[in-house]
């Protein structure tokens, strides 16, 4: 038997989901929580096999409990689900460990066969999502340009992205007005949103 967590934090998702895969005679449903931070004790209590994890959860994303539980809990595969075939969110999951990676549109059977393929050592990704990271765009930013959009999005300011990359605070202010520029970005924030899908920091 298949032992199987599920995180999603809209109720009526994670519920109906969990009704689906307690359908199968090889899967049961041991956890599910609604968020992220819950993922990593939730597995231990229950000896998970598998972790189907949504993407967006509050308190730690899917993708940042999929490094946990790859570190605490090598044993246990993930399965991310998204709703967005960013390459950005692919290329994360990958470094993150991740086993297997869905849209959250793919029809049931494509994820309880994905929970049965990891579990036996294989890695499965939605096709979408595999040929959106091969289109990836070229990165029209500079290497200073990422490194401070980089700094900018742990919540650095000016002044202290200047000091850890030997700046001046006009240059830095420079780099993040050229980032913002180059990607049609509306402000700093959207340039880092936009870069971070894309891959790019």
């Amino acid at each position: 038997m298949i032992r199987v967590l599920i995180a999603e934090d809209v109720r009526i998702l994670r519920e109906t989901l969990a009704a689906v895969l307690e359908l199968e005679d090889d899967l049961t449903v041991v956890a599910a929580v609604e968020r992220g931070d819950l993922i990593l004790p939730a597995a231990r209590e229950s000896a998970a096999d598998v972790a189907v994890l949504d993407i967006e959860l509050p308190e730690l994303d899917g993708l940042s409990a999929a490094a946990l539980l790859r570190d605490e809990m090598p044993g246990c595969r993930t399965v991310v689900l998204t709703g967005f075939a960013r390459p950005g969110y692919l290329r994360r999951a990958m470094a993150s460990g991740v086993s297997g990676f869905l849209l959250k549109h793919s029809p049931p059977g494509e994820l309880i066969e994905a929970i049965r393929k990891v579990v036996g050592g294989e890695q499965v990704v939605d096709p979408q999502l595999a040929v959106a990271a091969l289109r990836k765009a070229d990165n029209p930013l500079a290497v200073r340009e990422v490194d401070v959009l980089r700094l900018a999005a742990t919540g650095a300011e000016a002044d202290e992205i200047a000091v850890r990359l030997s700046l001046s605070r006009g240059t830095v202010r420079n780099y993040l007005s050229s980032a913002v520029m180059k990607l049609n970005a509306r402000n700093r924030v959207d340039a880092i949103r936009i870069a971070a899908d894309e891959g790019w920091l």
